[in-house]
């Protein structure tokens, strides 16, 4: 008889589950979060699970490592989707999700979700720590801004390197101010430098990485681009169409049929933010920054005419993402205006 299990994961302890194959509870127990007490507690089972199911979140990539090289057939399934079948209990506590995620592994009605190897989920930790630096630094500017024009005075535009000196010179021998913004100017420069830091790592990593240098051939896409749409893919051999990646990025529309009901909606925006953001940002800079025309960027101008600049920038970064897993696949470059491109054509 087959056995599965779902594991309800939090920061401390993980609810477990075990059914059979007709749905009956054998088993069930609270286990501390770690991969060694997991791994202890399957092994005093007198059965064999055949699938050990829990949904993606912040401990998954590592709980799946560790319970995968200890041999047991564990899967990481798609939260969302496991969210919208746990609705249907009318209580929620760990308890049922483990149940629900039991019930979930023995129907075989789940998503599987790619876990990233530990390298690519670094890349990832190194993006992300380069994003937060920026956003705290433009946040630290402009509360700095609103404060001076509380009291009339205006920064007015100003580089990144003159902003302090800008802000000194506004509060001049005002100690009051002196005391409210100093701290946040000297805060500011400090994130300054450390993202600095970060940007040249990144930098130096996709100098030295020979498929974020093929994608960059593509018009409009960069470095941080490249390597982050690389970490995000992971594996380019999981996708056995290169179109599927669209929908994966949540790039493509959504969809409603139903009776007499059929229209098309926004765009799902399901999967990696970061990568959609990237993607969206390299197809604007192809659609209005880019000097040499391609095919892609004549039906996207196509598209602008009759509809609008933002939807040619989304369907432009829809094919965008399908072509650089093409060029990933096949292992080419981008081919502009009969010859291939160089990564000094990208633009962001």
């Amino acid at each position: 008889m087959a056995h599965f299990a779902g594991l309800d994961v939090s920061l401390a302890e993980t609810a477990i589950c075990i059914v059979d194959e007709v749905g009956e509870i054998l088993c069930e127990g609270v286990c501390p979060t770690e991969p060694s007490a997991l791994i202890e507690w399957f092994s005093k089972l007198d059965y064999d699970c055949q699938r050990i199911g829990f949904e993606s979140g912040a401990c998954s990539a590592w709980l799946y490592r560790e319970l995968k090289d200890a041999g047991l057939p564990v899967f990481c399934i798609e939260a969302r989707h496991a969210s919208r079948v746990l609705q249907v209990q009318a209580i929620k506590t760990d308890r049922n999700d483990a149940r629900g995620l039991a019930q979930m592994m023995r129907t075989g009605w789940f998503k599987v979700v790619h876990v990233k190897d530990e390298h690519a989920q670094k890349l990832r930790a190194l993006l992300h720590s380069r994003r937060c630096l920026l956003d705290k630094r433009l946040d630290l500017e402009n509360h700095i801004r609103g404060t001076l024009r509380s009291f009339g005075l205006k920064l007015g535009r100003v580089t990144l390197t003159d902003f302090e000196a800008r802000v000194r010179e506004l509060i001049g021998e005002d100690a009051e101010l002196a005391l409210c913004l100093g701290p946040l100017l000297e805060a500011r420069w400090r994130m300054h430098e450390q993202y600095r830091l970060l940007q040249t790592a990144v930098m130096r990593i996709v100098r030295n990485d020979e498929i974020c240098r093929r994608l960059m051939t593509a018009p409009g896409v960069g470095p941080l681009t490249a390597l982050t749409y690389k970490t995000a893919i992971d594996d380019p051999r999981r996708f056995a169409k290169s179109r599927s990646i669209g929908a994966h990025f949540g790039l493509t529309p959504r969809k409603y049929a139903s009776g007499e009901v059929d229209f098309n909606g926004r765009i799902t925006r399901s999967g990696d933010t970061m990568v959609r953001d990237h993607l969206f940002e390299a197809a604007h800079s192809l659609l209005t920054r880019s000097k040499r025309h391609c095919a892609l960027k004549t039906w996207g101008l196509r598209i602008a005419k009759r509809s609008s600049l933002r939807k040619a920038t989304v369907a432009v970064a829809r094919k965008l993402s399908i072509i650089l897993h093409r060029m990933w696949v096949d292992g080419t470059d981008f081919w502009l205006s009969g010859e291939p491109a160089t990564p000094a054509d990208a633009a962001t």
